[in-house]
Formats: structure tokens, sequence, C-alpha cells
């Protein structure tokens, strides 16, 4: 599993995820190796575009090697990491692993729960990458959370052994009834009413605007997106790439930055420096113009915040009084 990830909240899962959030169930389920993501802005490698040589498949591969393939059940991913960043690999990173994984004989798990059903356009993320998991798990755009209700899919040679092999678990509202009806009901919709499709659009548009506020605004320091799943990470100089905020904890100007959201009707996730975009698959442009329009205006309060104050008469003689 990744570092930037998360998978839920019971204990397992909760081991197999690397955000902080596991900190309060350590040391958790043994068994669990992590390993890091294809974080392209902060390569955890040192690379950049030019220079990359997806250090961060390849150290997965030496990973399995020291730990011993014959050990390792899965490598469990989330399709487009969500909470954790956003995080959208580059086009042959899953090609890659899911030919590392068939090399040793690893199953592939891929979560999408947050980046299924739509959200970047597709059924799956990894749609857009050519490949196929061997299992994936699914929650939130199954039902578009009318009901609660998550699914496990598994590939034919997987479900075919458990034709003969019980499965020894089970839950006590596993396979119910309504909440599998209203799941129907909504991927019914989806297809009738082109619903995928329109996130495909609105994502286009979405895409631009972000790019542009990239370089338009001093705080913006990254954007990534697919469909419509994105995100803004705000940095204090685009340089150095300092975080507006550090790592599981947050800033004077973050709070600045979600206050002025929240002034303006607009709900939208902020964690550490990052903030995130992910509208309703059924937004128009019109609406999506509207939303990040308050957005950057937010974005110019942050820049406001960051520029260097002018000083006043009163500290420049203070100063000169001190060199003297």
């Amino acid at each position: 599993t990744r570092y930037r990830s998360y998978h839920g909240a019971t204990m397992g899962v909760m081991t197999a995820s690397g955000d902080p959030r596991r900190w309060a169930v350590e040391p958790g389920v043994p068994g669990v190796v992590r390993v890091f993501d294809p974080y392209c802005y902060r390569c955890p490698f040192g690379k950049t575009p030019d220079s990359c040589r997806r250090e961060c498949v390849s150290h997965i591969e030496e990973i399995i090697q020291m730990e011993g393939p014959h050990t390792i059940a899965a490598i469990l991913v989330e399709g487009i990491t969500g909470s954790n960043g956003l995080l959208v690999p580059p086009d042959d990173y899953y090609p890659k692993l899911r030919a590392l994984c068939d090399k040793y004989n690893v199953l592939l798990i891929d979560d999408e729960v947050m980046s299924g059903f739509g959200r970047t356009g597709k059924w799956l993320a990894t749609q857009h990458y050519g490949i196929k998991p061997d299992i994936v798990t699914s929650a939130k755009g199954l039902t578009s959370g009318y009901m609660p209700l998550g699914a496990v899919v598994v590939s034919q040679p997987i479900a075919e052994y458990f034709e003969t092999h019980m499965l020894w678990g089970g839950l006590t509202y596993s396979g119910h009834p309504v909440c599998c009806a209203a799941a129907a009901a909504n991927l019914s919709i989806y297809e009738e009413e082109n619903v995928f499709e329109n996130a495909e659009t609105q994502g286009r548009y979405l895409a631009e605007r972000l790019e542009t506020m990239k370089g338009k605004y001093a705080c913006v320091g990254d954007v990534r997106y697919k469909g419509l799943f994105s995100i803004i990470e705000l940095v204090r100089d685009k340089e150095s790439k300092e975080a507006l905020a550090p790592f599981n904890g947050t800033s004077p100007e973050m709070s600045v930055l979600g206050a002025y959201l929240k002034s303006q009707h607009l709900y939208a996730f902020t964690r550490f420096n990052l903030l995130w975009i992910c509208p309703p698959l059924i937004i128009t442009q019109g609406e999506l113009k509207q939303g990040l329009d308050i957005i950057e205006g937010g974005l110019r309060l942050v820049d406001e915040a960051l520029r260097p104050k002018p000083k006043t008469e009163a500290a420049v003689e203070e100063m000169n009084y001190v060199s003297r």
C-alpha cells in the first residue's frame, strides 16, 4: 500500500492506509508494507518530469524482492489518491505497476471509493490508464449517497475460486435489498442521462480554469485534475515549493481561505495546504464558473496575505536607529 492513501476506518484497512489517521491504531495489523506515491510535484526520489524513469514503480519492485514475493498477497492502491492530495499518476504508471504485479504473481487491488463511478469521467479511474485490476472496492458513487452501500468486484478467476471455497465472513446488512435497489436505479441514471459525459465535458473546462489559476496566482504551486476530481496545492513560494501549511497541520492563510469560501456559501474541502474541487457530476458550466470565481476570490486573499507589507515610517525610523 502507499503512504498517501486512505482505505477505511476499521483497524485492518486503517493499518493499510498511510496517512496520519492510522496512528491511532498503531502498531495495527501486522504484514502491511508501505511504498511511496507517484507524487510528481514533490517527487520523493528528487526527479523532474524530464529525468524521471518511474522510480515510483521500480522502488516497489525492489521492496517486493526484499520482502519476498511469496509473502505478498496484493498491492493496494487508490485509483487516484483522494483525501491525501489527489495524486494523478503519469500515463505509464499503472501499466508498469500492472506488469510488476503480473511478474511476481501479486494481485492488484484498486480502491475506487472516491475516484470511481464517473468522478473522473469514467466508471473507474484506472480505465484512463488501460489496465484491469484484480479486485475493485467501491462505495460513494455506487448509490450517489442516497443509501449506504459498498461493493467488492473481483476478476473471473477469483470469482471462480469462491464457487468451490467458502468465504468465511459476512455482515448483518450485506446485500440489503433497498440499498441494492438504490444502486441499480442510480447506475441506470448515470447511463440514461449521460452523467459521465457531462463530467468529462465540464472537467475540460475545470482543467482550463485551474491551469489559468496556476499561472495567475503566486500561492498556487500545482493543480491536479482528472474529470471533476481536482485539487489546488497552495504554497508560500513557487520556487521553493514551501507549503502554505505543514503536513497534518494548518496555517492562518488556510484558515482565511476556508472562512472566505464559507462566507460565499461555497463548500470545499481544505486539508493541510490543499483545496479540493470536486463538484457534483451533473453541474453545469455556469454553476462551475460561479464556484470557480469564488475560489479565485479566495486565492486573491491568500496572495494579499503573503505579499510583503510596506514598512511604516515609524518602523523605518526604528530600523535606522538600530542600525546606527
